[in-house]
């Protein structure tokens, strides 16, 4: 019988511990059997689902991942729901992706608001799910889950996922991070997207390893965990290893300071993705802990595709190299590729690990190949043998007095600064510059910044072509507005006040 790479191996480990927490742990027979009995609920008689799309909303942990599994194994596509979106965004994604049953925790439910009653669903709770029958045969190339994008440029689109696409970005990272079935690893991230989804929850259970899931990210209970020695791999985004930062550098926290960075520096791998990290993080996270945090790139339609080295230099502001199997070439403007170092161009990548279609947009998926190449939109150059991002060509590159500027890289420096807690550059048009630089930026503990200092303390930083010297304002937003308030609002907010 055809099975699924990843029931297959969860076979292998089925005595092993899948996840744990404070009150129960669950072993990877567990999860099977559970998965088994989900895949049987949703089947309700028929053969296979055939590809029908199936949505759900319950919490990170087992019953994640046994709806997941079980969609899987009755030949259903997943389609993950953002518990922190609002209706409108749901409503695009279930209507999107043409879903008609929804598994929803009770717990959970009212994220859904109006939409049951509006779009005619069918709400399921995974306790719900349940019997015994045989599972349909599952070949690789049958599509298995819909990941929706941040809709930075339009709205989301959903990026589908064959199941020989997650193998192969399971397996490609598996091997170049060495997962062993020994590893634990906290899961806080959000449950909707590749970061979650991919590198840490099917890694670890394609690899056998154990996980703590966690509803949110809480410094308290993590920096605790840590402090006992509770996990060897940890994946996070800069926000949260600013975070916790703060947290060491709490007055309150002093007298544990101690046993969590010794707990930091015992395991053997950190990671830092889904947003640059600013070569300042990189550098005092390594001086606290001794851990060299390993970035890499990678998106929703091509999974993870460079990689600074397991064993090797993890050079801060980096990407690293293409990771095996992984082709990736920069190309320019004018639709040339481009080599050799300081080069500067458009990434685009082919690969087993890359996806081969937006559901239901043909235009889109049309647009977004050339010659069988992803074209990613974002700007990468050359240094040293390793890739540094510059940007989202759209947003993040800045065409300023005739130079290109990474909005990013500006970023990243800015970042440094004691007084800035968080900051976005952004390009705004401009009749003498072709687009004037502007940040937006929030400021730590009510400190006040004004723009000639931010000039003058950046001289020391930035080359020249690169200084604030068009710099149009420095405005003052609420404290964490940037995870919230895109670059294309804070152009908004700087027109307004024009």
């Amino acid at each position: 019988m055809t099975m699924l790479p990843i029931i297959e191996r969860a076979h292998r480990h089925a005595d092993r511990m899948a996840f744990w927490g404070p009150d129960e742990t669950h072993s990877y027979a567990d999860l099977l059997e559970r998965s088994a009995g989900v895949a049987a609920g949703l089947l309700a008689g028929r053969r296979d689902l055939d590809e029908e799309r199936i949505a759900f909303l319950v919490p990170t942990g087992v019953q994640y991942a046994a709806v997941q599994w079980g969609v899987w194994r009755a030949g259903g596509i997943a389609v993950p729901i953002n518990s922190g979106a609002a209706v409108p965004e749901i409503e695009h994604v279930l209507e999107n992706a043409s879903v008609r049953r929804v598994v929803a925790s009770p717990l959970l439910l009212s994220v859904l608001g109006d939409l049951p009653a509006k779009l005619r669903l069918d709400v399921l709770t995974p306790e719900s799910l349940e019997g015994d029958c045989a599972l349909p045969e599952i070949e690789p190339a049958r599509r298995g889950m819909i990941l929706f994008t941040s809709g930075t440029t339009s709205k989301p689109k959903g990026v589908v996922f064959t199941h020989a696409m997650i193998a192969a970005q399971a397996s490609v990272l598996v091997d170049a991070w060495r997962w062993q079935a020994e590893d634990r690893i906290p899961l806080f991230l959000p449950m909707h997207h590749l970061h979650g989804i991919l590198n840490v929850l099917t890694c670890a259970l394609w690899a056998g390893a154990a996980i703590e899931p966690f509803t949110k990210f809480d410094p308290d209970r993590i920096c605790a965990r840590v402090a006992e020695g509770a996990y060897s791999v940890f994946m996070a985004v800069p926000t949260i290893y600013n975070r916790l930062v703060a947290w060491l550098d709490a007055p309150e926290n002093k007298h544990h300071v101690k046993q969590v960075t010794g707990g930091f520096r015992a395991m053997r791998l950190m990671v830092s993705g889904s947003a640059a990290l600013p070569a300042g993080v990189h550098t005092d996270w390594a001086r606290r802990t001794g851990q060299q945090l390993l970035e890499r790139y990678g998106m929703t339609e091509i999974g993870m595709a460079l990689s600074n080295p397991y064993s090797g230099e993890r050079r801060a502001g980096s990407v690293g190299v293409p990771l095996p199997g992984v082709e990736l070439q920069l190309v320019s403007e004018a639709g040339r590729v481009v080599e050799g170092e300081g080069t500067v161009g458009e990434i685009w990548v082919r690969g087993e690990t890359v996806f081969d279609e937006y559901w239901n947009n043909p235009d889109a998926t049309a647009h977004s190949f050339r010659d069988g190449w992803f074209k990613t939109g974002d700007i990468a150059t050359i240094e040293r043998g390793y890739y540094r991002i510059m940007g989202r060509s759209s947003v993040d590159i800045i065409k300023s007095g005739g130079y290109k500027l990474s909005a990013l890289e500006i970023e990243a420096v800015l970042l440094d600064h004691p007084d800035i807690l968080e900051c976005a550059v952004v390009g705004l048009a401009d009749e003498e510059w072709g687009e004037r630089v502007a940040v937006a930026a929030v400021f730590k503990g009510g400190a006040r910044l004004g723009l000639s200092e931010l000039k003058e303390w950046a001289k020391a930083r930035l080359s020249v072509y690169k200084l604030p010297r068009t710099l149009l304002a420095v405005d003052t937003l609420p404290r964490n507005a940037m995870g919230k308030i895109t670059k294309q609002a804070v152009k908004a907010l700087f027109a307004e006040e024009r």
